[in-house]
Order: C-alpha cells, then sequence, then structure tokens
C-alpha cells in the first residue's frame, strides 16, 4: 500500500513538472514569435507624421508617402502617392503596405473603407496646433509603434529648442501670404496654423476679422498694414522672388513694402507643428529681429 502511494506521488510530481516545463516553452515561444514579427510597411498620408515617424527611428519601415512629406531630405527617394484629397487605394495598395497613417481630418473616408477592406491597417492621428498638442502627437505616434523612449527624447529635443528662441522686444505686425503664382495670394486669418505660429513666435497676425484663409486684396492690404510679411518659399519662388512680390496691389504701400520686411521660410517647417516646431519658431524669431530683408 505504502509502494502504490508513493509511487502516486512520484507520478504526479513528474506530471507537474511536464505541465510547467510546457507552459515555460510556450511563453518563450510566443516571446520569440513577437520579437520576430515583420516590421510594419508604412505608408504616411502627412507630412508631419512622417517627421515623426523617422525622428522615433522607423525610417526604414517606411515604403511610401504623400507629397507634403518632404523632409528629411533622406526620404525624398520613396514612391510618392499624391495628396491628401486626391489619393487613389490602387497606388496606395500597390506598395503593398501593412499600415497607413493619417491624420483624422485629413482621410476620406471611402479611402479609409477601401484600405481596410483590403487588410490594411490604418491609424489615425488628431493634431493641435500648439506646443503641447504636438508634444501628444509624438507621445502617440510613440505608443502606436511601441517606441515611447524614442518619444520621450523627441520632447526632450523640442523643449530644449523651444527654451534657445530669443525674445521679441516690440510685437511686429505679421501677415502670412499663401501665394501659389500671382493668381492664388490667400490670407491667414485666425483658427490657422499661421496664425498660432506667429503668435507663438511672439508678434501678432495682422488680420483677426475673420477665420481661415481669404483671397488677398489690396484693399485688406492697407488695412491690415503688416510690419512684415511672411511667406513659403516655394510661394515666394512661384512670385518670381521679391520684385514678383512687390507688383502686387498694395505691397509697396505697406510698412513691410517700404521696409522689404519679407520673410521666405519652409512650408513644412513653419506649418507643420512637427519635431522641429523650436527650430522654425527661432528662425522666425531671428528674421523678425534683423533689420534687413530675409
Amino acid at each position: 500500500m505504502f509502494k502504490k502511494a508513493l509511487y502516486l506521488l512520484v507520478c504526479l510530481a513528474f506530471a507537474g513538472c511536464q505541465t510547467t516545463s510546457s507552459s515555460e516553452t510556450e511563453k518563450v515561444e510566443e516571446e520569440e514569435m513577437l520579437n520576430s514579427s515583420t516590421p510594419e510597411r508604412i505608408v504616411s498620408l502627412n507630412g508631419t507624421l512622417t517627421e515623426i515617424v523617422v525622428e522615433l527611428g522607423l525610417e526604414e519601415q517606411l515604403v511610401g508617402v504623400d507629397i507634403t512629406s518632404t523632409y528629411p531630405e533622406s526620404i525624398s527617394e520613396l514612391p510618392k502617392v499624391g495628396h491628401t484629397r486626391s489619393l487613389q487605394a490602387e497606388g496606395i495598395l500597390s506598395l503593398n503596405p501593412t499600415m497607413v497613417i493619417a491624420k483624422k481630418d485629413e482621410i476620406k473616408p471611402e479611402l479609409q473603407q477601401q484600405l481596410e477592406g483590403a487588410g490594411i491597417k490604418i491609424q489615425l492621428f488628431e493634431q493641435k496646433y500648439s506646443v503641447e498638442g504636438t508634444k501628444e502627437l509624438i507621445t502617440e505616434i510613440g505608443k502606436a509603434f511601441d517606441k515611447h523612449e524614442q518619444a520621450i527624447i523627441a520632447i526632450s529635443n523640442l523643449t530644449t529648442d523651444l527654451e534657445s528662441i530669443p525674445s521679441l522686444e516690440k510685437k511686429p505686425k505679421v501677415l502670412f501670404i499663401y501665394a501659389r503664382g500671382a493668381g492664388t495670394l490667400m490670407v491667414a486669418g485666425t483658427d490657422t496654423q499661421m496664425h498660432n505660429f506667429i503668435y507663438m513666435a511672439g508678434a501678432e497676425n495682422a488680420v483677426t476679422d475673420f477665420k481661415d484663409f481669404k483671397p488677398l486684396t489690396p484693399e485688406a492690404l492697407l488695412q491690415a498694414n503688416p510690419d512684415a510679411i511672411l511667406l513659403f518659399s516655394s510661394g515666394l519662388e512661384s512670385l518670381e522672388g521679391t520684385e514678383g512680390l512687390m507688383q502686387i496691389p498694395g505691397i509697396s504701400e505697406t510698412n513691410a513694402g517700404k521696409n522689404k520686411k519679407f520673410i521666405a521660410m519652409d512650408g513644412a517647417l513653419i506649418s507643420g507643428f512637427g519635431p522641429r516646431l523650436g527650430q522654425g519658431l527661432k528662425q522666425m524669431v531671428e528674421a523678425l529681429q534683423e533689420n534687413k530683408e530675409v
């Protein structure tokens, strides 16, 4: 009887060892599968999202970007899928992505449905045009791709850049003009990235009596009478430079025109509100402080 009981105890102990060993083996195999999983093939449909993805060390996983993705220069060789307003699912699917990232207010519902129907994961992000909004966006993308430490470093670098921005002694009035040749001239009112950017640089938006963008008119120019005019570099080029800008009716009669206080900066840098926000603001402030044409 004693021998039989001892035999049963030995068998139970052996079975327990086998169960524990099997459980541990399954856990190890699961971890190995997670660690060896195929990296996402990412298509980014927004320039700011692209910058952040690269900043977080995921550039090698990008297989395509939209045309607003111009920074860093190293992504220039990636296939371009077009602009969010006119994207076709076929062009994106041809790159065999596993994930598409976009801003919530930029991707069309029908495009999202087509991509999801093809088995593509869609990751949408909300962007607020402020310092805190930029930090939140970096954090959210870091969370989505399990890049928490990289996100913390990116935010720390942004904070350092912001702390290095000099202060303006006065608050000049700045008018932002979106130009695509002399035939397409729009000015930024409130509730725009450019309004926020100008304000964050320590200046004032020269027009605050309307929201969004409106066509530029000579009357509005004279009424606003900006001390400086801000444009995208590409916008100033579309006007054939400073001389072309001076030919626009009303420009020469403003304080900015009289002093030729024109500031041309990279569009993605000043409107993207991405990791380089602090750099853009610093360049803006330094340009406003100079007593010469920029």
